[in-house]
């Protein structure tokens, strides 16, 4: 037993030591007595791994190693926040809710330049830690995140809680890790946030533990459960917990405090020894933000404000063309290679003929490029002071660079089309994007395979995809295809077959139909072969299906119904398996608004029965709301539903409703 206890003081020391030291910043012990206590510890963990703990800080160095990243899927979504980029958009977004009937606090935090993380705790000990990765699935990186010495292995508390934050690298640390890679004649690193990336992607936790991560925690998703009310104390919370949070967050109450915080992280931002690429504003109130809601991709009660982008100078070498896979053609600018916070930039999309023209683009010009919301590289200008003559007039092409065939430019559109059904570049892109994330979801065929497989000759259309197996021994033939690398992807094919009707169609390509749309049309007509007998008529019935998408439906299965056929032969899913609608008199086809509290149902339970039913559960009243539901301290508005005389149901209206279903 003095073993144990021994072991149980010293990890208490050690835990400590860390937490004044990375947490506070405020050393407690000297570097030579910590050194010795972790010392002590290996040895009598090594001695008596019976009471070596996996929450022990001699976890930190790593030795770990993996074989794969296991996906992880998050109870709640890891969504991302729209980007702005002025102070017209940070006042549109702030009049947005004012106009919904509230008067929100604001809370501005800094927006880390790392990548996102959710990292859970069970009775106090650390876990699980997953990335981000798409927002619903992400990746166990629980090995290396053990690594990271800013996020506890212990919390204060035994808790049972998930808590999200930002992985990131220092720029000391950066400068640390080059000056080292450059002795060893090794690439350097471009900037922290690759480099964060890329050290905790690594399958070896002892070269995590290397790159010396740290962390900002900033988001609770369920903060209900420990009597939280506002993100500010969400905050506070989560640094009692023992949690490295940002100091420099603040309260505002308006757009004026906002504006003047910006200001002083702007003025910050290159004294402060981690990257930071702009300023997160979120609403105070947690009830505010659940009655705001969501989109389909964001939350209506968050925005981030992106740092205005740099800029750089470089020669535009070229202008060449591609091809989508709808057969849009594409011009880009080919770039004299340089750097642009922190990553090398070659190429830059030039949108369409009329975009190039409007520039005034030649090539040869020296141009500014920059990044569009510090992601998207972009060409400002050409410097047409810095003209010698030489330059060449950009000219549009007339003919497919693929395939040859003429381009057609449809009246009322800026951009040029390959129409020819045939052009393997079109075919390519095609069969790119239906195996892409938000489509099929086949693992294993990045860009690359699926053109070399195309070029191969191994697919030429969809229905190929299916056919791999039989043509394996061909492909294992050539350089690049393993046994188990083959198998993977032929695997993954299979299992695509079991997707939901909605990757379906959104992998097919209809013009104008994103993954949302196609979720929408998918829970509609819950089979393909509803889908497909649909009228423009039925279609245009749809909320937010206009008369253009209906055509472009219609068309598409119209002359497209062989492929769909040999894919029902094949075997591929033709069902939506998410909920399925009900009719219900009082709800299909109505618009509804909740104010105030209603007892015994959560908001999120209301809408989930008004949506599975066919009905619309809106934020806001006007003239299109069909009924008010009433609960207990209701807001503006009600007063605004009695205005425009809208039906008010009270709590046990909507609770019979429910219950009688």
């Amino acid at each position: 037993m003095k073993i144990e206890k021994r072991i149980e003081e010293l990890t208490k020391i050690i835990n400590e030591a860390n937490y004044n030291y990375y947490v506070l910043d405020n050393p407690t012990i000297t570097d030579q007595e910590f050194d010795k206590y972790l010392r002590e510890l290996e040895e009598l963990e090594k001695k008596y791994p019976e009471y070596a703990k996996e929450t022990s800080p001699t976890k930190r160095v790593g030795g770990q190693v993996i074989q794969k990243f296991n996906k992880i899927t998050h109870q709640v979504p890891m969504l991302s926040l729209p980007d702005v980029f002025s102070e017209e958009e940070i006042r549109d977004f702030d009049e947005r809710i004012r106009k919904s009937g509230y008067n929100p606090e604001y809370v501005c935090e800094l927006k880390i330049d790392g990548l996102s993380g959710s990292f859970h705790y069970d009775d106090g000990n650390l876990t699980l830690g997953v990335t981000r990765g798409d927002g619903q699935v992400g990746e166990d990186i629980t090995h290396n995140v053990k690594t990271i010495k800013s996020l506890p292995l212990v919390l204060k508390k035994d808790l049972s809680i998930e808590v999200r934050g930002e992985i990131y690298m220092s720029k000391e640390t950066l400068a640390k890790l080059n000056k080292q890679r450059e002795k060893n004649n090794e690439p350097l690193l471009q900037n922290c946030r690759n480099a964060a990336a890329g050290s905790i992607r690594q399958l070896d936790s002892k070269v995590a533990a290397q790159r010396n991560l740290d962390t900002w925690i900033y988001h609770l998703p369920n903060p209900e459960d420990y009597g939280i009310k506002t993100q500010y104390e969400s905050l506070n919370f989560m640094q009692s917990l023992g949690f490295k949070v940002n100091p420099l967050n603040r309260l505002v109450k308006d757009i004026d405090g906002i504006l003047a915080f910006i200001k002083e992280a702007k003025e910050k931002r290159r004294e402060l020894p981690y990257d930071i690429d702009g300023v997160v504003i979120k609403v105070n109130d947690l009830q505010m933000q659940k009655e705001l809601g969501f989109t389909a991709k964001y939350p209506r009660w968050a925005i981030a404000y992106k740092f205005p982008a740099k800029e750089v100078l470089t020669k535009l070498k070229n202008i060449i063309f591609t091809v989508g896979r709808t057969g849009q053609i594409t011009p880009n600018a080919v770039l004299e290679p340089v750097i642009l916070s922190g990553s090398t930039i070659r190429r830059a999309t030039l949108h369409n003929e009329d975009y190039v023209i409007k520039k005034g683009l030649k090539i040869g010009d020296i141009v500014s490029i920059r990044k569009a919301g510090d992601v998207i590289p972009e060409v400002v200008e050409a410097k047409i002071e810095r003209r010698t003559g030489k330059e060449i007039e950009f000219k549009m092409i007339k003919n497919c660079p693929m395939c040859h065939e003429p381009l057609v430019k449809k009246e009322g559109n800026v951009d040029y089309f390959c129409l020819n059904p045939l052009c393997p570049k079109r075919n390519i892109e095609a069969l790119i994007h239906f195996v892409s994330r938000d489509a099929m979801n086949i693992e294993g065929l990045g860009d690359e395979i699926v053109e070399e497989l195309y070029n191969l000759g191994f697919i030429k259309n969809i229905p190929d995809l299916y056919h791999l197996e039989a043509k394996k021994e061909q492909i294992l033939e050539f350089d690049g295809y393993g046994e188990k690398k083959l198998k993977n992807i032929i695997d993954n094919i299979k299992n695509s077959k079991n997707n939901s009707l909605e990757r379906l169609i959104f992998g097919l390509g209809i013009n104008g139909i994103g993954s949302k749309t196609a979720k929408l049309l998918a829970a509609n007509f819950e089979t393909l072969d509803n889908l497909r007998k649909a009228s423009l008529e039925d279609l245009e019935q749809i909320k937010d299906i206009g008369h253009t998408l209906a055509v472009n439906i219609t068309s598409f299965f119209a002359n497209n119904e062989e492929l769909i056929n040999n894919l029902k032969e094949l075997g591929l899913n033709m069902n939506y398996l998410g909920p399925k609608k009900k009719v219900h008199p009082l709800i299909t086809g109505k618009k509804f608004v909740i104010t105030g509290t209603i007892l015994d149902l959560t908001r999120d339970e209301i809408k989930e029965f008004i949506e599975n039913h066919g009905g619309v559960a809106s934020e806001s009243v006007s003239k299109k709301t069909d009924v008010l539901i009433l609960g207990e301290n209701p807001g503006s508005k009600y007063q605004k539903a009695i205005e425009l005389n809208i039906p008010i149901w009270n709590q046990a209206k909507i609770k019979e409703v429910m219950e009688k279903e």
